[in-house]
């Protein structure tokens, strides 16, 4: 890797993005010259544009709305990426092959060591059934956790509005994997009552700014145990940049 080795993020709407900052403090303290920078992509098909003016990109995080969309794009995928069906994470080999891989999963996982809440018994309910949502199916299967998936487009096993409090009660693991309740909506609430909600309960969003989504405020209020995605975004982050220095032909 050369001097002026570029990496970047590439999604829509990246201004409250918290990876310039941290790849930026991450190669100062590495000691190596290399820059990262936003992408903001109107359409996918932007993508081959942006690599022909960008000869100098090794490596590129994927955001929403293209952690699926970016796959016809690459040459290969990783078997995390494979395994999930999603992209949050390019490797841009020196032969220029676009290899996919899915740090996501590693994060989610990572964040989750030591929940003593996650007993052999316990059934999750994944809100959405985005990019995002496919790593937490990734890694709930591989912990045999038995999950539905909640969602209000491509409804898989239910629709927000069929959420009852019997049904929240039955799954005592949820996860909540959309934007709803990202800054700046920060007071945007789910579309569905969460009333069932108890002290025996886990809830996690994936977001985490705000630290405290309304989700998370109602969760707590409940008296159940409540994690942001912080923890998952440090991990995943650093997932990426283990990939790209170890990055071969």
């Amino acid at each position: 890797m050369t001097e002026k080795t570029k990496f970047g993020l590439l999604g829509n709407s990246l201004k409250n993005s918290f990876s310039v900052g941290y790849f930026t403090e991450k190669f100062k303290q590495q000691g190596q010259n290399f820059t990262y920078e936003n992408f903001e992509l109107t359409s996918i098909n932007e993508f081959k544009h942006l690599l022909a003016n960008e000869p100098l990109l090794k490596g590129l995080n994927v955001t929403k709305p293209y952690k699926e969309l970016i796959i016809p794009f690459l040459h290969d995928l990783a078997e995390s990426a494979r395994s999930c069906g999603a992209v949050n994470c390019i490797e841009i080999k020196e032969n220029g092959r676009l290899v996919g891989h899915n740090t996501d999963i590693f994060g989610f996982k990572i964040s989750l060591e030591g929940s003593k809440e996650l007993q052999s018994n316990i059934q999750a309910l994944i809100l959405g059934n985005g990019g995002a949502s496919k790593a937490v199916e990734s890694v709930l299967h591989q912990m045999q956790i038995p999950y539905k998936i909640v969602a209000r487009r491509n409804k898989r096993d239910y629709s927000f509005e069929e959420i009852t409090d019997d049904l929240i009660k039955q799954h005592l693991f949820i996860i909540q994997t959309t934007p709803i309740g990202m800054f700046p909506d920060i007071n945007e609430k789910l579309p569905c009552a969460m009333d069932g909600i108890t002290d025996k309960h886990f809830c996690y969003d994936l977001i985490y700014l705000p630290k405290e989504t309304q989700f998370l405020k109602i969760a707590r209020e409940a008296g159940a145990k409540t994690l942001n995605g912080l923890n998952m975004l440090h991990a995943q982050a650093d997932e990426s940049y283990r990939i790209w220095m170890n990055s071969k032909t």
